[in-house]
């Protein structure tokens, strides 16, 4: 998600809550003060699933949660290192046991204390396969996973055999192979704490949820609106700065983008591809675009057999080829996006394992050599490719409908390519989780941490929590697994690149554009920066 994500999937901002709920800017609260009171409306969409920390692989439930919720890690805004949150420190001397301490003083919102048992609970829920959590699969490493979460019959143990208590601030982690950056990985939102209320009343705690974060759920109104209000006792460093923010949702970006111009909303944290002519001189110096850890990708449903059967990695491989995406981020992005020429980030940069280059010509635009593949791969199953996306936002159907353009010009058939809407990011996420699309299918990956694991693993790893299309490849999971007991990080770098070059070479999803992280903001606030997984750094942001 982030996320799935987290690691999460990239859903663009979505927009519109009618006019009953598009109130003037500051939503109640309305005006701004320099006691930091003032409350901050944002665009936003619903979640695909209830805010559970193990159970939300999306941006926009990953946005609440990253402000309700403190884990052991945290990922710098600028720099995206993990740094110590609610860790005290991690120690091992072998990259497989850790030991884990937790700082005192924390608490959850409710007033209960924050202990290693929080931790060690919520990742047992986590994993438990009867409680259906997508990101499960982030506990996998930890010893006992195969127990509690068996890939095939029932849960046998409801605990995981690799998580110990030692006492209130100290637990220890046995991992069933080295995993060298473990660490690193713990402040995805999966490895949150929770409260003992998550357990004792889950209902109750998923209709208002409670965390140990700078901010309070105050109320959700699904479809509506959702209300966090600063919560004055957060004993971290990283204190709101304002009152709280109203995340209003909308089924139309470009309805968002309107709003913000007529002072009914404050901030947009994506701005719409129709807008981009125009947003420089909208907004000025109240417009940010800047790099982020995301790839939009299209996917494959590898589950039909007409798609996974020999030979059909030449028609992928063809249908890339077939795209032109210098015209496309020029033209529709107006080059907020860079084309892409591997699966991961430039974000990451060089050592920490993005290659420029690695997809090589498979990601040029060369048309001539793009229908001769898709012939020898023996054409296109059914005849046509239909690329399905979530029709809430529009940004979506203008570069669906030009990547088709681009298809249908390559392939010399202007019926070879044409896009499918799905009516909303929800159901549109259910039908992939559910393995119901029988075509490719847009895809995007914000990472959950700055690693080129996280690139790759969550997404092409077999039975992984986000490889939706069901890919499976041994030798890929064997690099990755090679790569993940490596000690040494240019190593374990070199290895995971290694395992990008199958999935190059089976071409197991189309790499599109690198997206830079876009907002735009009213004069009723300040200080607004995105964070390197493109999120606004809500508790930075001042009122008035």
């Amino acid at each position: 998600m982030r996320g799935a994500t987290h690691a999460r999937w990239i859903v663009s901002a979505v927009a519109v809550a009618l006019a009953a709920t598009a109130c003037g800017g500051g939503g109640d609260g309305g005006t701004g003060g320099s006691d930091g009171s003032g409350i901050l409306s944002s665009s936003w969409g619903d979640p695909q699933n209830p805010l559970e920390p193990a159970n939300t692989n999306e941006v926009q439930g990953g946005k609440v949660l990253d402000m309700i919720f403190r884990g052991l890690k945290r990922y710098d805004a600028k720099t995206g290192e993990a740094e110590n949150m609610l860790a005290e420190k991690i120690e091992t001397s072998d990259s497989q046991n850790f030991t884990i301490t937790v700082k005192d003083g924390w608490t959850f919102s409710s007033g209960e204390k924050v202990t290693a048992k929080s931790f060690v609970d919520a990742w047992n829920y986590g994993a438990g396969l009867k409680n259906n959590q997508r990101n499960a699969y982030f506990f996998g490493y930890i010893d006992g996973f195969d127990q509690v979460h068996p890939t095939s019959g029932d849960q046998t143990a409801e605990t995981l055999s690799g998580l110990k208590v030692v006492d209130d601030h100290t637990f220890t982690v046995r991992l069933n192979q080295r995993f060298s950056t473990f660490p690193d990985t713990l402040g995805y939102v999966a490895f949150a704490p929770l409260p003992r209320a998550f357990f004792d009343d889950h209902d109750a705690w998923l209709k208002k949820p409670v965390g140990n974060g700078p901010y309070t759920v105050d109320s959700y109104t699904r479809g509506s609106q959702m209300s966090l209000r600063r919560w004055d006792g957060y004993p971290g460093d990283d204190k709101a700065q304002n009152g709280g923010v109203d995340l209003k949702v909308y089924t139309d970006n470009n309805t968002a983008y309107t709003d913000l111009m007529a002072g009914n909303l404050d901030l947009v944290d994506d701005v719409p591809a129709s807008q981009l002519r125009n947003v420089q001189a909208d907004l000025g110096d109240r417009y940010i675009n800047t790099p982020a850890g995301i790839i939009q990708t299209i996917a494959f449903p590898f589950y039909e057999e007409a798609w996974s059967k020999p030979g059909t990695e030449k028609v992928r491989k063809g249908l890339s080829m077939a795209i032109d995406r210098n015209q496309i981020t020029d033209t529709i992005f107006q080059k907020t996006r860079t084309p892409a020429t591997d699966w991961t980030s430039p974000v990451l940069g060089e050592e920490g394992g993005f290659k420029e280059g690695l997809c090589g010509e498979a990601c040029e635009y060369r048309p001539d050599e793009a229908k001769r593949l898709v012939q020898e791969g023996g054409g296109l199953p059914g005849g046509q490719v239909r690329i399905s996306y979530n029709a809430d936002t529009g940004s979506h159907k203008e570069w669906v409908d030009a990547v088709c353009n681009s298809i249908n010009n390559a392939l010399g058939n202007d019926r070879a390519c044409a896009g499918n809407p799905v009516g909303t990011f929800a159901d549109f996420r259910n039908q992939i989780t559910q393995s119901k699309l029988t075509g490719p299918f847009r895809a995007g990956w914000q990472m959950d941490y700055p690693l080129i694991q996280n690139f790759l693993q969550p997404l092409y790893y077999t039975g992984a929590s986000s490889n939706d299309g069901k890919w499976s490849n041994k030798e890929f999971d064997d690099l990755v697994d090679r790569a993940n007991a490596e000690t040494e990080a240019p190593k374990a770098v070199g290895i995971f690149q290694q395992a990008e070059e199958v999935v190059r070479d089976n071409m197991a999803a189309i790499p599109l554009w690198y997206q830079n992280g876009s907002a735009g903001y009213s004069e009723r606030i300040s200080n607004v920066v995105l964070n390197q997984f493109s999120v606004p750094v809500y508790e930075e942001i001042k009122v008035g």
